[in-house]
């Protein structure tokens, strides 16, 4: 099977569970808009080079127009995998372009408790660095359904707060650009349907300090363990997965103790003895 039956495919066999959801992620949240330029961030695992074929889709059979960089950041990679990501590329007819920084190097000097944090936010850096390079507008990141709501309980359960992986968000440090997250609404099961059907093999998170995850999933840590939490509620209540995502869509702001927005904090008894006299 060549890269033109895949995107056949896309657009006919995953219209329902890939193609439907990553147009509906668009147009919901508003994430391209005409006179884009985006940089399309691939990080040679399933996720990311899916991502890519979306975009070359909805660039050829879309109403909007904006222009698509592919852009793949080699963070100290082993040889085999970058090579793995280069042939995938050309399996998958994607234009890559690669360039080089020395992240993993630098995080294998520090503490271990602070190296997948420091990782996570310099490889960031490095996105936004590139992006403004290339005159790039927006960045757009591989995370999709089951991202989202592993980082809902991610949140409650290790960092004692209610928060979301937001669709989209303004840099902070990078005046103008945008990141953004178009496979929000597609879910990883269908994602792996799709790799499997083409017979298709991607590395994993090919990090140095997990060796053992190069190739395809297997890492561990608290996301894995959240995963198997819902995959196990999952067994009990099918609607699970769903009541997690639309409960960042449905805060009733009547029956929670507080909430911070900038530097306002809210507590309930702000309004409780008002409550009372109506």
């Amino acid at each position: 099977m060549d890269y033109l039956d895949i995107e056949r495919n896309i657009i006919k066999k995953f219209r329902k569970t890939i193609w439907c959801k990553f147009t509906k992620a668009i147009r919901e949240y508003k994430l391209i808009n005409d006179n884009d330029k985006i940089m399309v961030c691939i990080s040679g695992g399933k996720d990311s080079f899916l991502m890519a074929k979306l975009f070359q889709e909805i660039q050829r059979h879309g109403k909007i127009k904006f222009e698509a960089k592919y852009v793949v950041m080699d963070p100290g990679y082993r040889k085999e995998d970058l090579q793995k990501i280069k042939d995938n590329a050309k399996l998958l007819n994607v234009p890559i372009q690669i360039f080089e920084s020395d992240i993993f190097d630098a995080v294998l000097a520090m503490e271990e408790h602070s190296q997948c944090y420091m990782c996570a936010r310099m490889r960031r850096g490095h996105l936004y660095n590139k992006a403004q390079e290339l005159g790039c507008n927006k960045i757009a990141l591989a995370h999709h359904f089951n991202d989202v709501i592993e980082t809902n309980l991610l949140s409650m359960l290790y960092g004692g707060e209610i928060k979301t992986m937001m669709p989209k968000l303004h840099s902070e440090n990078f005046p103008g650009l945008e990141l953004i997250r178009p496979m929000y609404l597609i879910q990883e099961k269908d994602i792996i349907v799709w790799k499997n059907y083409h017979h298709l093999e991607f590395i994993n998170c090919a990090c140095k300090l997990l060796n053992e995850c190069s190739i395809e999933e297997g890492s561990e840590g608290k996301r894995a363990e959240v995963k198997r939490l819902i995959n196990e509620l999952n067994k009990i209540n099918p609607y699970i997965e769903m009541n997690i995502f639309r409960s960042m869509e449905n805060i009733n702001l009547t029956q929670i103790i507080g909430y911070k927005k900038d530097d306002y904090k809210y507590n309930f008894l702000d309004d409780y003895e008002k409550e009372k006299n109506k």
